[in-house]
C-alpha cells in the first residue's frame, strides 16, 4: 500500500508530529483533534483493519493498547482516556490502515455513543 496516507507518515515520506515510536508502531498528534490529547497510533506495516487483522498481528495489536496509557499520561491526559478504533464504513474509518484514536484531556470526554 505505498500510497496509503499512514504508510507514507510510517516511512517518513509525510510530516508528522510524533509522540512515540519503535520498531512496530509509530505514534502522532491527530491534525484535526477532536480533543484536547488527541493521539493515533498506527502499525507501520499495513493493516487495513481490525477486520483484516489476523492471528500474526496480535502482537502488534496489543503493543498499540499497550502503549495507550503512557501516551495518554505524557500527553496531558493523566486521570483517564478513551481509545477508539474505527473499523470499515459503517465503523466510520476514514483512513484504510488501522489506527487507535486516544483522546482526552483535564475535561471528561463525555458519552462513548449518542443516545437515541
Amino acid at each position: 500500500m505505498s500510497e496509503c496516507l499512514f504508510c507514507r507518515i510510517a516511512r517518513g515520506e509525510i510530516p508528522a508530529r510524533k509522540v512515540f515510536e519503535d520498531e512496530t508502531v509509530l505514534a502522532f498528534h491527530d491534525i484535526n483533534p477532536a480533543r484536547p490529547m488527541h493521539i493515533l497510533v498506527i502499525p507501520k506495516r499495513h493493516i487495513e483493519s481490525l477486520q483484516t487483522a489476523t492471528e500474526a498481528d496480535e502482537p502488534v495489536l496489543g503493543h498499540m493498547l499497550g502503549i495507550a496509557n503512557r501516551l495518554a499520561e505524557e500527553n496531558g491526559s493523566p486521570d483517564g482516556f478513551r481509545v477508539i478504533i474505527n473499523n470499515g464504513r459503517v465503523g466510520g474509518q476514514e483512513v484504510s490502515h488501522l489506527h487507535a484514536h486516544v483522546v482526552g484531556g483535564p475535561e471528561p470526554v463525555g458519552p462513548m455513543l449518542k443516545r437515541n
